[in-house]
């Protein structure tokens, strides 16, 4: 039998509002039952595995916009070239040193800067020095041409006597041709000024690293800076052009990446590095090794030099690289290489992950570049103006070129180097292709915690490596023009 108070309940009809309310609670009831059994079937599904050819379209973890492009603290550091009190010039009299330049532009220019230092050390005049035309690239140049010769002449005049050319009475004088030996000592040098003794003009046939890194007086290291950095600028069309570029680059995006791509024919060939070449490319390349008389090593093993991280970065590692680094793809980066080997092919697998990728020929008009046209050396020494310039300056190998603007870049303040660590990013690369790098983001951090100290904050120079005795050693040391520091870099507080 029913209540009263039951039946008064039963027979109450529902209000339209009330109705309403208990349909949208049973929905929401039914969503949140929906989105908690939806997150337990995502989270029991395995982790993805990502595979490198997939990477263009993966998302990286973004880093801070600020950390990508703020140059690293320099503590109170700054350039210091300045001679010591018990400095004295070099005033050469009747002694000639000429010197014939080997290599490319950078190889040249740090050359020259020793013999300006070992002019100085033999108390002699120097000759302008004779450029190589016998290099890879066959450039023509003069010294005049690349480098602004009245400057290098005057700016020095207070550490050697530079002259254009021999006087007229002592070309056909008999001369000292001299093969100084590498990596030598001050010591060394004062042995050699017993040539003087029957010569008065030495003739030294290479000018690459003949001074030691490490070890010698301070007014050496720091003439060789000043011989580098202040006194050997580059000739003023190239000069002026050169910053036209950086203007341009600044005007389109503010920052840009300078990456030097360092994968081109002689190289590939010189290293032996063939991972991703086809097999007629392979061949081409162990041919033209085995033609090139004064490289050595004739056999090379490609797939122990690359992981033992002695190969360039491949134009999609590079894009991998700077990826996972947290660059976002609308990144502005000027490439400044020679002509890359396998060409717009190979190309094209960084500018998936960069489209916006820009080159000199691109930047300037045709008649800009006419004048350097056919000249590698001049070419090179825009690419080096820009690179100096840039915001970030990525080398994807170690070379003459990478080790002269990080050495450069160190001594006007620590801009921004980042280098990569090529031995640690194949392993990881390997790991991502085989599926043991299961999370992209685990792939960043990796690469991110790996090059935290590689992004050219002040150290000192590394010396020779550890169990390497006699002339062996200096090989290993870092070189001087690489990371001019402690000698031509002083805290703020120092005299």
């Amino acid at each position: 039998m029913r209540t009263a108070s039951t039946a008064k309940f039963i027979s109450r009809k529902q209000s339209p509002r009330a109705i309403a309310l208990y349909i949208f609670l049973l929905f929401a009831f039914s969503i949140f039952i929906f989105v908690f059994n939806a997150g337990s079937i995502v989270e029991d599904r395995p982790a993805p595995v990502i595979s490198i050819q997939s990477h263009p379209q993966t998302k990286f973890l973004q880093t801070a916009d600020d950390e990508l492009w703020d140059a690293p603290s320099r503590h109170g550091l700054r350039p210091c070239v300045k001679p010591t009190s018990r400095y004295k010039a070099a005033h050469g009299s009747d002694r000639y040193l000429t010197v014939k330049s080997n290599g490319g532009l950078n190889q040249m220019r740090t050359g020259i800067s020793d013999m300006v230092a070992v002019a100085h050390i033999m108390n002699a005049t120097l000759v302008i020095p004779q450029l190589d035309r016998r290099s890879f690239w066959q450039d023509s140049s003069i010294f005049s041409d690349i480098f602004d010769e009245l400057h290098f002449i005057t700016t020095l005049q207070g550490d050697v006597r530079i002259v254009r050319e021999l006087p007229k009475e002592l070309e056909l004088v008999p001369r000292a041709r001299k093969h100084f030996t590498s990596w030598s000592s001050m010591g060394y040098y004062k042995e050699m000024m017993q040539l003087w003794n029957d010569h008065q003009v030495i003739h030294v046939a290479k000018s690459d690293s003949r001074l030691a890194n490490n070890d010698l007086p301070l007014d050496i290291q720091r003439l060789r800076c000043r011989a580098l950095y202040q006194s050997l600028r580059f000739s003023p069309p190239i000069e002026s052009l050169g910053k036209k570029l950086v203007d341009r680059l600044r005007m389109r995006s503010g920052k840009y990446i300078a990456l030097h791509l360092r994968y081109e024919k002689d190289m590939l060939a010189f290293t032996g590095c063939t991972s991703g070449l086809t097999d007629a490319e392979s061949e081409e390349l162990r041919i033209m090794r085995e033609n090139t008389k004064h490289w050595k090593v004739k056999d090379i093993n490609s797939t122990e030099q690359r992981i033992g991280g002695f190969c360039p970065l491949t134009p999609k590692e590079v894009g991998i690289f700077l990826q996972a680094i947290g660059y976002p793809p609308s990144t502005l980066i000027y490439v400044a290489s020679g002509e890359i080997y396998g060409g717009n092919a190979r190309l094209s697998e960084l500018m998936s992950f960069f489209p916006n990728l820009v080159f000199k020929e691109k930047l300037a008009t045709k008649e800009e570049l006419n004048a350097f046209a056919k000249h590698a050396s001049q070419s090179a020494a825009l690419d080096y103006i820009v690179s100096l310039e840039s915001n970030v300056f990525v080398p994807s190998y170690s070379g003459n070129m990478a080790r002269a603007v990080e050495g450069h870049r160190r001594f006007l303040g620590h801009r921004k180097t980042i280098t990569p660590d090529r031995k640690g990013l194949v392993r990881l690369f390997d790991e991502l292709e085989s599926g043991q790098l299961r999370e992209t983001s685990s792939f960043s951090d990796l690469v991110q915690q790996m090059h935290k100290n590689r992004q050219g904050a002040p150290r000192k120079r590394k010396g020779p490596s550890p169990g390497i005795k006699g002339k062996a050693r200096f090989r290993t040391e870092e070189s001087f023009y690489e990371n001019p520091y402690p000698e031509c870099i002083c805290s703020s507080k120092a005299v």
